[in-house]
């Protein structure tokens, strides 16, 4: 885990706001010092420590929590959209292809062009642009635009031209191997300057945003060695956002060498629902086939059993019924040769896991894995008219992100964007999950909140943080937010966790619809990395 320096050794008390803390769930002050919460309590109590700080911060009625931890981030093509050609608000092929025009002739001196977010689930014809048409609107330029779901991708002719060895694939959005050449490719063009500036544009967003701590799932498939070692000395010798590094390759030892946290992220066992490259046991409802698998479970077995004798985690990416079944099997064989309980301690990672059964949700609990899942994803694709319906009917779709069944078997969660493929956006994630499309997989608020700040730390092993208690590293975001409620599924649990005698402290009301909280300040290890313009 990258550290953004040594941590702050001012001593600072925030008073008069409201302080979420299970240490005393009507706090309204908080000390910070040595980059650790040291004391929670009331306004009254404040006033002791008041002279012998450093600094005050009078918080005017504002709420303070911990930082949010976003647990699957892609930090450089998070900066490339965030600066450069961004689709995912384009509702439809021809305003897309307008976009890519004003894009290229605002880049004349781009070697190669970027972009990212197209999504034909909501155009009318439901079609891609062509090579053709790209080629037309670009001038004859090399461009890379990645769907929404980074499974699959539109290039110019011109791009192709530079891939090396290339065949030449069919006028079609390009998936599997054909996609990752020309993904290499089109990222090779960018000069660390560019991949620098793109990096910093990410995570001083994601501070902006209250979040703290990121998880990059870097990979040979996904960016480059390079992108991942430059990432991480970005962020260990600046003041900012933390980042937690895996790299997705069953060569743990190259894992461990790069500085990551373990052979995880997306260690591809299948694709993705959208790109129709997800591994399912039965075919796709708009298409005659299954999907597409990467690994068996001979091979799932082989990394977890590397990885837990090595001490680090293991991560895969499945999100087809028949590659989480794939997932499950593999961590049980591997289990049945290092043992359960040193599988357990591993706490080995799945990320998206989005079409589970009973019996795949008791196995993650048996099992000890983290689910890393992204409750946007519901809020983009749910619902019976989504995409996920028209992927695989009405039936299967109402089955995705079972998140209270998650919680309900012990499993542990992890909320996270896989931005860019989703926004950065944390409270709009626990609005996600706790209104879930489904409502029977909906949690409440402050099961979401929880999976979304100490749920991140837990999963890299980290018991003691993502909460305001003494003695946790003092990540924290302050907000501008409404009334403080409880809001739950149950009308019961509601009704109780507002009385106070239930001691239970309240979050933002996150009903949709309303507005969002507004990060004011944003502090890692106790230094401040975020100020509100204005505030």
């Amino acid at each position: 885990m990258s550290e953004p320096s040594t941590a702050s050794t001012t001593t600072v008390l925030l008073r008069r706001g409201e302080v979420h803390s299970p240490a005393d769930p009507f706090a309204t002050a908080m000390v910070v010092e040595r980059g650790r919460v040291a004391w929670v309590g009331s306004e009254g109590a404040a006033d002791a420590f008041a002279d012998g700080v450093d600094e005050v911060v009078d918080l005017g009625g504002a709420l303070v929590t911990p930082a949010f931890t976003d647990a699957h981030v892609h930090t450089t093509a998070t900066g490339l959209a965030l600066t450069g050609l961004d689709l995912s608000g384009a509702a439809s092929r021809e305003a897309a292809l307008a976009l890519v025009r004003d894009f290229a002739a605002a880049r004349p001196g781009d070697r190669v062009l970027l972009g990212h977010g197209w999504d034909t689930a909501h155009w009318t014809d439901g079609r891609p642009p062509s090579r053709a048409e790209l080629d037309a609107a670009t001038g004859g330029r090399p461009l890379y635009l990645s769907r929404i779901d980074v499974h699959s991708a539109v290039v110019t002719t011109a791009l192709l031209d530079l891939v090396p060895g290339s065949p030449r694939p069919a006028d079609a959005p390009l998936t599997g191997d054909d996609h990752h050449a020309a993904r290499a490719t089109a990222l090779g063009a960018i000069t660390p300057a560019q991949r620098a500036g793109a990096q910093r544009a990410a995570l001083a967003h994601a501070a902006s945003l209250g979040i703290g701590t990121v998880h990059e799932c870097a990979g040979p498939e996904i960016s480059s060695e390079d992108d991942l070692t430059s990432l991480l000395r970005l962020a260990a010798g600046s003041r900012g956002t933390r980042v937690v590094g895996y790299w997705a390759e069953r060569n743990v030892e190259r894992a461990r060498e790069l500085g990551a946290a373990g052979a995880a992220g997306d260690l591809f066992v299948d694709g993705s629902l959208g790109s129709h490259t997800a591994c399912l046991h039965h075919p796709y409802a708009d298409a005659p086939h299954t999907g597409t698998a990467h690994l068996d479970t001979a091979d799932v077995t082989d990394h977890v059993v590397a990885c837990t004798e090595a001490g680090i985690q293991a991560g895969f990416h499945a999100i087809g019924d028949a590659a989480v079944t794939t997932v499950v099997e593999g961590v049980r064989a591997a289990a049945e040769k290092v043992g359960l309980a040193r599988v357990r301690a591993a706490r080995h990672r799945v990320e998206h896991a989005e079409m589970l059964t009973p019996e795949t949700v008791a196995a993650f609990a048996e099992l000890g894995l983290t689910a890393s899942v992204q409750p946007a994803f519901d809020a983009l694709w749910g619902g019976d008219e989504g995409m996920y319906a028209q992927r695989l009917g009405v039936d299967r779709a109402r089955t995705l992100n079972p998140y209270a069944a998650l919680l309900r078997a012990g499993v542990p969660l992890a909320f996270g964007s896989d931005s860019p493929v989703t926004p950065l956006d944390p409270w709009g994630t626990v609005r996600a999950a706790a209104f879930h499309r489904t409502p029977e997989h909906r949690v409440s608020v402050r099961a979401a909140f929880t999976a979304h700040t100490r749920g991140g730390w837990r999963a890299v092993g980290r018991d003691d943080a993502g909460a305001l208690v003494p003695g946790a590293p003092a990540d924290y975001a302050v907000w501008r937010a409404g009334e403080l409620v409880v809001q739950a599924p149950d009308d019961r649990v509601a009704r109780w966790s507002t009385d106070p005698r239930s001691g239970t402290p309240g979050l933002p009301d996150l009903r949709p619809g309303g507005a969002l909280p507004v990060c004011l300040r944003t502090a890692v290890g106790g230094r401040t990395v975020y100020v509100r313009p204005g505030e």
